[in-house]
């Protein structure tokens, strides 16, 4: 520029022109430049500036987690030092955990051994309700062979009432159980009955203190060579009973010494009822 003045008296006017224009342009073009150089600047600190407050974000935001975590710890430091005994309150609630599970342990095991004797007590009072049935009350019976026919068949199942002759005494025409032996019981009808004199006679009629006895259990009528000792007098003791099968001439009964008078006490109980075959299931008269 000083240059340029030195030589103004030089120049002419219109030289003067165009050397002023000129510098006017590079002026402009320092200045264009000088701006744009500015922009870019402010854009870089910009840029700078984004990213770090990103950063600065992402700091601020884990300073304030670990400033939560770091509150909780003191927090939870504090609570233990305020409750110096909690080590001790927990060891105490275990020894009361284990004391309850042991409680209701044994709890248990007293249930169990009184479940076992509930159990105990109910089979002792079953045995005991089938002993009194079957030895004062009544039992099964099967029948084995021909001698009751037709009032009784081989193989049924009766039921015998022990009880009615427990409160009173057998009758006539009743059809009885008893002992034959130690292993063997009978089924027959009683037809004498204690202190009576029987006796049949050779048509095969019965006759209770010489006289006719009306029945029509028998079968049959007895043959003459089936009269057994009953073809004289039989007299019976106060506890003896005289009994007969229906199957008059098919059967073991009182006519024959093996047998003989039945004592009151051999007498097991009362035929009463027949259990099967389920056909001909009823009452036995």
């Amino acid at each position: 520029m000083s240059d340029l003045y030195e030589n103004d008296e030089l120049m002419t006017d219109k030289d003067k022109k165009k050397a002023l224009k000129k510098a006017e342009k590079e002026k402009k073009k320092l200045q264009k430049a000088e701006k744009k150089d500015k922009k870019n600047e402010n854009s870089e600190v910009n840029k700078t500036d984004n990213s770090i407050g990103d950063s600065d974000a992402k700091k601020a935001e884990k300073s304030t987690v670990d400033a939560e975590d770091e509150n909780k710890k003191n927090l939870d430091n504090n609570v233990e030092n305020d409750n110096p005994d909690k080590k001790f309150d927990s060891e105490d609630n275990k020894k009361k955990r284990k004391k309850r599970k042991k409680e209701k342990r044994n709890a248990n095991e007293v249930n169990v051994v009184k479940d076992l004797l509930s159990l105990i007590l109910y089979i002792g009072a079953v045995v005991l309700l089938c002993y009194f049935i079957l030895t004062y009350v009544g039992c099964r019976s099967r029948v084995d062979g021909d001698s009751m026919n037709d009032t009784l068949q081989n193989n049924d199942n009766l039921w015998v009432d022990k009880l009615s002759y427990t409160f009173g005494d057998p009758k006539r025409f009743d059809v009885i159980i008893f002992n034959y032996d130690e292993d063997t019981t009978y089924v027959k009808r009683i037809i004498g009955l204690p202190g009576e004199t029987v006796r049949i006679d050779q048509d095969g009629n019965i006759f209770i203190n010489e006289k006719l006895l009306k029945e029509d259990y028998g079968r049959e009528v007895i043959l003459s060579n089936k009269l057994g000792r009953a073809n004289q007098p039989v007299l019976l003791g106060e506890d003896e009973y005289f009994v007969l099968g229906d199957n008059r001439n098919n059967s073991s009964d009182s006519r024959w010494p093996d047998v003989g008078n039945v004592n009151r006490e051999d007498i097991v109980g009362k035929v009463v009822l027949r259990i099967t075959p389920i056909s001909k299931i009823g009452t036995i008269e």
